[in-house]
């Protein structure tokens, strides 16, 4: 199966074929697979080289012109190097982007920690108006790309992972999905988590929802659910665990409710190891999310 970010590139360069106001901004990572488009688009596709601050901010003066940015480089180097200019360049000009990142949390361990960014969907935020998209496979991802590009003017973040799903669901840029519906809890899956927690769940009596979009939280599907399987709420996210828990205490203020954010933790990992050593570390495989999930739901999801 091909990754996310193999299909960023030929999305893209259909998206330049079909839009002219599509632009895409580079910070020399992924330069040499769109050579071939920036052939058929020198003045849409744009290398400003090893300059992240200037990334964001050369496509916030084009979104000023009337373009729709789509602005690609790593995670750590797209939201937290230039992230000044994120808050400045496009939130106080009120510029819209399509950021599309890549390496999520630790998807190259070998590059270090200067190459992961677990905390970038909690930076943004601090941030008003942003989308945020996660999706969980790459035809996911080709779904919630189409559909940032095509989001007017807003500022939209997509973040591609290696780390998939087996299977695909359809995504529609707004809405929670019910996977398995249950008595005695809601766990919320994040992009590339659902397989691990439907491998963690099964034969637990849990309603299972699955978010590849973020933000805005889809509160309603939240309460819908909790109606039926009770107020325990168990999220696991990609990222910094926690960073979504605000936004279902916010949707779930008006009921007695707890909440346990899964994710990746914040003791930094000093060794390259793998991607499946760093899951495992961060407790985030399916054996680990069985014995959380269960030590919080209780005795009444065990049936």
């Amino acid at each position: 199966m091909d990754t996310m970010r193999d299909r960023f590139v030929p999305v893209v360069s259909r998206l330049l074929d079909e839009d002219p106001r599509v632009v895409v901004v580079l910070a020399e990572i992924g330069a040499a697979t769109l050579e071939e488009t920036r052939r058929r688009h020198p003045d849409r596709v744009i290398n400003v080289g090893i300059r992240e601050q200037l990334l964001v901010g050369a496509a916030a003066g084009l979104a000023l012109t009337g373009l729709r940015p789509v602005v690609h480089t790593f995670a750590s180097f797209l939201v937290e190097r230039p992230f000044e200019q994120v808050k400045l360049d496009l939130g106080h000009q009120d510029a819209g982007a399509v950021l599309v990142s890549a390496a999520a949390s630790f998807d190259w361990p070998a590059g270090g920690y200067t190459h992961m960014a677990p905390g970038d969907v909690a930076l943004l935020d601090t941030l008003d108006g942003w989308t945020v998209h996660v999706p969980g496979h790459p035809d996911e991802a080709e779904s919630l790309l189409r559909h940032a590009v095509a989001a007017g003017d807003d500022k939209v973040y997509v973040r591609l992972s290696a780390q998939a799903n087996r299977e695909p669901l359809p995504v529609d840029g707004q809405h929670v999905r019910t996977v398995r519906e249950g008595r005695s809890g809601v766990v919320v899956a994040v992009g590339p988590m659902l397989d691990a927690v439907l491998d963690a769940t099964g034969g637990l009596d849990v309603t299972v929802l699955y978010a590849t979009t973020v933000r805005p939280f889809d509160a309603a599907a939240l309460r819908r659910a909790t109606e039926s399987a009770g107020t325990d709420v168990v999220l696991v996210e990609p990222y910094l665990a926690g960073t979504s828990t605000p936004a279902v205490s916010g949707a779930l203020a008006e009921v007695p409710h707890r909440v346990l954010g899964l994710g990746v933790g914040r003791r930094e990992l000093r060794r390259y190891g793998t991607v499946e050593e760093h899951v495992a570390a961060h407790g985030l495989d399916a054996g680990s999310l069985r014995e959380r999930i269960t030590a919080f739901v209780g005795a009444a999801a065990r049936g």
